[in-house]
């Protein structure tokens, strides 16, 4: 019989997040990779707490993965696991970060892209000489094998695709540059066009940070890779991420259009100069505050909504300016609203900052990292106290998502873009940010409010 991996990907039991609704799920992509990396002389089983409560499966190995607010949820089902003898790996974005710490409940941790020691890992497996920490290279993306989208539950509306890695910018906020590294690189669009060729959604997600890149070869490769879902005839639907300096390129948003995008998420993150300083956000510093409004015309010109990102809580927010903030959002003509509480993610400049002026709020690791889904306050703002912060970060989610609220935005996205079709993807995404929102109010952890 063939020896059977057990991958898994964990979910947050505090708060479901974009779990709650079938519209807002996304794939593990990652896994989708590694059981494409496994020889075929394995047999390979999917555990997904995205779709259904955790329930143990036999084999002879387990690989999971985790972000920081699943970190907890994965050393616990890790526990079951090697109490029954079976050992673990764990890879992902916080076991790269806090390999030491995951060691403490895992038997291997991946450090890093798994492309490049997988095939290692497996092999040491086998010959019974499983090693601690695996250190991984940046992958090479043109030899990227294609994830196996048949072992996702097909209960998922969306596809995940994925056409770069890595971002040369240096967010204060970001976790990605710890983990893909600074150089932006790209993959093959013949393999991404084959990809999406393959999958039998109709909606993609392309999970890259920026779908267009830096630099002129970014842009040509992302026009080439429109070009061809234009020409290959692959009539999909999609979103994305990218920056805001998208909107002074009307050629590539109209061809982004044309190929099926939607939707663009861009990091506004906040609506003064002084904010975007503190999250060293360079990029909208020089598009300039006062430039949002014609970016976000643009965008709409070429039919497409905008997913503005906010952020509250950086070190010079006060409450009046929070509120302003608010004010700011409702008035916008921003489709879509993701407003995040600030938080330190392991292995951000800002966590690094925040730990040297003690101002990190956890003292129950690793159960506190549930509180790390954006949502809730762990730690101390600069010029507030942190339940000040959750209360306004409440008031603003009553405001933002109200329901007559995504009516009236329902109606400017149809207006502004002239596209019933885009307006319904705004529509669809602002009930998801509203389930995420209204699960549970924002609190201020290890303080009265908790």
């Amino acid at each position: 019989m063939k020896p059977t991996l057990i991958l898994v990907n964990p979910s947050n039991p505090y708060r479901k997040g974009f779990t709650l609704r079938r519209e807002s799920r996304q794939v593990p992509l990652g896994l989708g990779l590694v059981a494409a990396l496994t020889p075929q002389t394995w047999k390979v089983v999917l555990i997904d707490e995205n779709i259904k409560p955790f329930r143990f499966r036999p084999g002879d190995l387990v690989a999971i993965t985790a972000f920081t607010s699943t970190a907890a949820r994965a050393y616990e089902i890790a526990s079951i696991y090697r109490n029954r003898g079976i050992p673990v790996v764990m890879g992902g974005i916080h076991a790269s970060i806090k390999p030491y710490e995951a060691l403490q409940y895992v038997d291997a941790v991946v450090v890093g892209e798994a492309e490049s020691i997988w095939k290692q890992v497996v092999e040491d497996f086998e010959a019974g000489k499983l090693q601690k920490i695996y250190y991984a290279s940046p992958a090479d993306l043109s030899s990227m094998p294609q994830p196996r989208h048949e072992i996702f539950h097909p209960s998922y509306l969306f596809a995940s695709i994925q056409t770069s890695r890595g971002c040369p910018m240096d967010c204060d906020f970001c976790s990605v540059p710890a983990f893909n590294g600074h150089g932006y690189r790209l993959r093959p669009v013949e393999a991404i066009w084959d990809e999406i060729a393959s999958v039998p959604h109709q909606l993609l997600y392309f999970v890259d940070d920026n779908i267009v890149g830096y630099n002129e070869k970014a842009r040509a490769h992302a026009y080439e890779l429109f070009e061809g879902m234009i020409r290959r005839n692959l009539r999909k639907e999609w979103f994305a991420q990218a920056s805001l300096n998208i909107a002074r390129d009307a050629e590539l948003l109209k061809l982004a259009a044309r190929s099926g995008c939607k939707m663009l998420l861009i990091g506004v993150e906040a609506e003064t100069e002084d904010s975007l300083r503190d999250a060293n956000k360079r990029l909208n510093i020089k598009m300039g505050v006062d430039n949002y409004s014609r970016a976000f015309r643009a965008i709409h010109k070429a039919g497409i909504a905008v997913l503005g990102a906010f952020i509250y809580g950086m070190d010079s927010d006060t409450p009046e300016s929070l509120r302003k903030r608010t004010q700011y959002i409702l008035r916008s003509s921003v489709d879509v609203v993701q407003a995040s509480a600030m938080t330190p993610l392991p292995g951000t400049r800002l966590y690094e900052r925040m730990r040297l002026e003690n101002r990190l709020l956890p003292t129950k690791l690793p159960l506190d990292y549930q509180h790390f889904h954006f949502t809730d306050v762990v730690f101390c703002p600069a010029k507030m106290d942190a339940q000040t912060l959750s209360e306004e970060m409440n008031r603003a989610y009553a405001s933002i998502c109200s329901m007559n609220q995504i009516r009236m935005k329902f109606l400017r996205t149809w207006w502004n873009t002239r596209s019933l079709r885009t307006a319904i993807w705004a529509w669809n995404s602002n009930l998801n940010y509203r389930a995420v929102a209204l699960e549970k109010p924002s609190i201020a952890i290890n303080t009265d409010l908790s």
